[in-house]
């Protein structure tokens, strides 16, 4: 969680939501890095987790991630938990809960729907305070 929190706080140094996310493989090495850049890509797709999976999938040279961790800074959104699903992601770990577009057991729970074939093993809470505040400060400043 410390390079994702550190990639959360690049995106907002940038301007960006400071999310951040790192994708480690089975051994605990990153090969996926990812930070918010939805505002200087001018892509509405440009999540902090779907960048770290593309990352780690350029590396491994699959799309199948299903022996990996996705760790990220906030509970993903659902396209972001959908993508995880796509990926089929082994596990998925967060810090701050999102009260508002949270799919990973807050509002929505896609990666754990009955009606999906795989399932991640799920971990929320992951230095959550340290994740929420820098959020909240973020907000704050712009409010």
């Amino acid at each position: 969680m410390a390079r994702a929190l550190a990639l959360a706080g690049e995106a907002a140094a940038e301007g960006e939501v400071p999310v951040g996310a790192v994708v480690f493989d089975r051994d605990g090495t990153i090969i996926g890095t990812g930070r918010n850049a939805r505002e200087i890509h001018a892509d509405p797709l440009a999540h902090a987790e779907v960048l770290a999976m593309r990352d780690a999938a350029e590396r491994l040279g699959t799309w199948n991630l299903a022996d990996c961790t996705l760790v990220v800074t906030l509970e993903p959104c659902p396209m972001c938990a959908g993508a995880c699903l796509q990926t089929h992601v082994g596990r998925i770990a967060f810090g701050a809960w999102d009260a508002k577009l949270g799919a990973c057991g807050s509002v929505w729970d896609i990666p754990r729907d009955p009606h999906v074939g795989h399932t991640p093993e799920i971990v929320g809470g992951v230095r959550e305070e340290e994740c929420a505040a820098m959020l909240t400060d973020f907000f704050a400043l712009r409010r």
